[in-house]
């Protein structure tokens, strides 16, 4: 065998070595993450970092992780309401939304997204934010590691207590303190809608002090937790003993 061909037989062997490592990995930390609660993730260092530059009177995160027994079930209801309606029917992707995004895109304007809650979870918790087809490609994989390893209790549980809901205010019982002066136990429907409303923006629309916008799009979710059905058409994914 010559020198050449026994060259790239190591480079191969190191890549198929390399690829198998990243996968064990990726596995491992998602198993992890099933159990323990993140301590960070990378959006909200980023958010610390421009707070300290801005403000280095003020550049801390205010983020408490809670579980989901611990959250009022209008909660979970309400960003199904306002961000993935199919949160319980599919299986980590929504090909109708992606496709419609993609179609509105291709018109130009505002980029619009088509994530569901679980790649939004994915993104969050184990990515970097940015536009590329590569971090799509990737947010995808993990997308699908969190669908079979965690579940759809779990994904939630981790969506609501990473989700940016205000300026450096993460998860629902860091905002409930901080908007309702109540742990997130104690929220109720048009609390929980008014949280919801603002997840496509937490800088620009305020849960302190929200806009006439804002207010609009917390009416329409509140109606929208109602023809779900209210919480019983999120029972599959509640805590067994949680108080009704």
């Amino acid at each position: 065998m010559s020198k050449k061909r026994l060259g790239l037989r190591q480079i191969k062997l190191l890549f198929v070595k390399l690829v198998l490592s990243l996968f064990l990995i990726s596995i491992a930390w998602v198993l992890l993450y099933r159990w323990v609660a993140p301590p960070a993730t990378l959006h909200m260092v980023k958010r610390r970092a421009e707070a300290s530059t801005a403000d280095k009177s003020n550049p801390e995160i205010a983020y408490k992780f809670v579980r989901l027994e611990e959250m009022s079930e209008q909660l979970p209801l309400a960003v199904v309401a306002s961000e993935d309606q199919l949160f319980l029917q599919h299986n980590g992707f929504d090909v109708d939304a992606i496709m419609d995004a993609f179609k509105r895109n291709q018109k130009g304007g505002n980029i619009r997204g088509g994530s569901t809650i679980s790649q939004q979870v994915a993104k969050n918790v184990f990515l970097w934010h940015g536009r590329s087809y590569l971090r799509k490609g990737v947010e995808a994989y993990f997308t699908m590691l969190i669908e079979v390893l965690w579940g759809k209790q779990r994904i939630m549980e981790v969506y609501l207590n990473i989700a940016e809901m205000g300026d450096g205010v993460f998860g629902v019982e860091a905002a409930s303190q901080k908007y309702f002066n109540k742990p997130a136990k104690n929220v109720g429907r048009q609390q929980a809608a008014l949280l919801a409303a603002v997840l496509p923006n937490p800088i620009k629309y305020s849960a302190k002090n929200p806009s006439g916008y804002t207010q609009r799009r917390r009416t329409r979710i509140a109606r929208a937790m109602g023809r779900l059905g209210g919480t019983t058409y999120i029972k599959s994914i509640l805590p067994e003993n949680s108080e009704k």
